[in-house]
Order: structure tokens, then sequence, then C-alpha cells
């Protein structure tokens, strides 16, 4: 199943809106940077063993440039979300607060 998402590039921060999994050819239409690569993904901590938390991946020399790692999911930090799902958080949260009202 392809889930939509829109998340920011590694490099610019530009929004992208791209299907997941994120191909490895795929890159930011505004700087030219390589999306999924190991600064886009996840597992990427700097000061980790060769700067990935995933201790099974074979991490790339080039952090910046897209690869074809099997652990790669788009960090959470860069995603960001649509008006869709603002609208869906914002109706669930009206909903818990006029739950929430009830016993207090």
């Amino acid at each position: 199943m392809e889930r939509y998402y829109k998340c920011m590039c590694w490099y610019c921060g530009s929004p992208i809106l791209e299907t997941e999994p994120l191909g490895r050819s795929l890159q930011c239409k505004d700087c030219g940077k390589d999306l999924r690569c190991c600064k886009n993904c996840r597992f990427y901590v700097v000061g980790a063993r060769s700067d990935c938390a995933e201790p099974n991946a074979e991490v790339p020399s080039d952090k910046e440039r897209g690869n074809f790692c099997d652990w790669f999911q788009v960090n959470p930090k860069l995603k960001v979300k649509t008006e869709g799902e603002k609208a869906q958080g914002s109706a669930k949260e009206q909903a818990k607060s006029a739950f929430d009202a009830l016993f207090s």
C-alpha cells in the first residue's frame, strides 16, 4: 500500500511530496540533492558507529548520495503534516477535549 506524506529535504528543507518508499534516484527539485540517502534516514546519528544506529546496515562511504540500504526509513524529524493530517489531528484533539470535559 502506498502512503503519501510530506517530508523535507535534509539539505535545503524544501517540502517533498512523494510516495513511500523513496526511490534511490529521487532528488530534491530545489537543490538537486539525493533524498534516499543516509542524511535523510531515521537511523542517521552523528557519532554512532559509521553515523548509523542500525547495526545490520552496510553503511555507504558517502552519506549524502543515494543508496540501496534495506534499512532506510525517512527520518520522522523531517516529516511534516499535510493539510489533511492537520485537520484530522485537530478533529481528534477537539473530540478528546470534549470527552475530557465530561469528567471535569
